[in-house]
């Protein structure tokens, strides 16, 4: 990466870009300082299908976003209408709509996280929800059996059938929008189990401080390992861009 400066900077959301979860001006200071340097940034996030439609409608300086954890990208064409482009077929799409069926069947009194009503190519439960550990083996057992992949972020268990990851997702925007950037040339900011795709294939992947609470239980983990508190979830991302751009916050 030339004079170490990321053509793309991809980020996690929850627990990268907000306070745990509350959302932080920290997040706006960052969009505004990539944008004097002419740097998209990309965020790529568990959250649901809707959460991408709401990014892209409220701030004008978000090119694209990657959600369901790397199950759709959603952009604006050039009429300003958002399109989403799903990164499995139909057929897992419909694979995973009657595994949740089944599933719900199965547990009383299980249900989808909130947000999974705006979710296509993920489904999502709440981890308090999942504090019975026997219950959470036997779902877990369930989707094994059945070959259905899961994750963990901060908030959910995320469920999806088919070829899904973070860095798979990012990987198309790259061909789609930008073939003349290599994925060397992109730096990426995550915290969380379900960032390790990128963490395993990005060479500038960073981790913010927070990251400390799984990093045992990572298999692929951040290059670079931000610590203390002054670098948890935003300030830590902007503490590193401050840095690499040699940038004076006003």
């Amino acid at each position: 990466m030339k004079n170490n400066l990321p053509k793309i900077v991809f980020s996690d959301f929850d627990g990268t870009l907000t306070d745990h979860t509350e959302f932080s001006g920290k997040f706006l200071t960052i969009l505004e300082m990539l944008k004097e340097y002419n740097t998209p940034l990309v965020i790529v996030t568990g959250r649901s299908l809707s959460w991408a439609h709401f990014f892209l409608t409220h701030f004008s300086d978000l090119p694209y976003v990657i959600s369901e954890g790397g199950g759709v990208l959603s952009y604006r064409d050039k009429r300003g209408m958002i399109v989403d482009e799903y990164q499995v077929p139909v057929s897992d799409l419909e694979w995973l709509e009657n595994f949740s069926k089944e599933l719900l069947g199965r547990f009383e009194g299980l249900k989808l996280s909130a947000d999974s009503i705006g979710r296509k190519s993920d489904r999502a439960i709440e981890l308090c929800d999942l504090e019975d550990v026997v219950v959470r083996t036997e779902i877990k057992k369930l989707m094994d059996d059945q070959n259905i992949n899961y994750s963990t972020s901060n908030v959910h268990l995320n469920f999806w059938c088919g070829d899904i990851s973070k860095y798979k997702a990012v990987r198309s925007l790259l061909d789609k929008f930008y073939p003349d950037v290599s994925i060397e040339q992109t730096m990426y900011f995550g915290d969380s189990l379900n960032d390790q795709s990128m963490f395993k294939m990005v060479e500038h992947s960073v981790g913010v401080s927070n990251i400390s609470e799984v990093l045992l239980k990572m298999t692929d983990k951040p290059k670079v390992i931000l610590t203390g508190e002054e670098n948890s979830g935003p300030s830590g991302v902007l503490n590193y861009l401050v840095t690499l751009f040699d940038h004076k916050l006003n």
